[in-house]
Parts: C-alpha cells; structure tokens; sequence
C-alpha cells in the first residue's frame, strides 16, 4: 500500500508561480509512475502531468504543457508540479496519485493509473 500526501496548494494572482509537493510513502518502490490530476468545481478530473518513478520520462495535458512541469526526488519518494504563468483557469483541487506497479502503465495521456490517491491540496487563481 502507499500513502500520499500533498502540500503546497495556496489562492495566488495570475501569472504567478507555485510548486506542489506529494510525498509517499508505504510500498512506494512498487509504483511504475505517478502523476497529478485536477478537478474544479463541476467539472470532472482530469489528468495533467504524470512520470515514470525509473527513467523520469514525462508526459503533459495540452493545457498545462509548456507552464507545469512534474519533476521528482526517487530518494525523497517526493513529487513535485512546479506550476508557472498560472491562469484562473487553473484553479482546482490538486490530487497526486501513483500506480500499485501491476503492470508498466502508458503514460501518453499523461494518465499515471490512479490506485492510489492524495487528499488533495487546493489552488485558487484570480
């Protein structure tokens, strides 16, 4: 089992930047990749940046490619979403989640399958 958690979230002006952090734990040497998803008010998730724990490979929704990049630290267990020019748009509940590593996932969607979930860490754009 692995255990997320994420921090970082905060109500910022547009343009700005912010980085989240999800930090795991448990069995987290199991996981082929994680990711980070969001969801606003009455709209469904949606995936936005994932990795592969091994090789680092990244993959991005259209709509965060060029301003987020997902980034990690293997022997922290730590990922992180450095978010810039950020948009009202962008305003969400922000979930990191990871894969229980039952097989290798395809990422091109930046889609990390989520089987396991953080509690969420709210960002706030106006």
């Amino acid at each position: 089992h692995v255990q997320l958690v994420e921090s970082g979230g905060a109500s910022v002006q547009a343009g700005d930047s912010l980085t989240l952090t999800c930090v795991a734990s448990g069995q987290t040497y199991s996981s082929f990749c994680m990711g980070w998803f969001r969801q606003a008010p009455g709209k469904e998730r949606e995936a936005i940046a994932a990795i592969y724990t091994g090789a680092g490979t990244t993959f991005y929704a259209d709509s965060v490619k060029g301003r987020f990049t997902i980034s990690q630290d293997h022997d922290k267990g730590t990922v992180y979403l450095q978010m810039n020019s950020l948009k009202p748009n962008d305003t969400a509940m922000y979930y990191c989640a990871a894969d229980r590593g039952d097989r290798i996932p395809d990422l091109s969607g930046a889609y990390c399958p989520p089987d396991y979930w953080g509690q969420g860490t709210q960002v706030t754009v106006s």
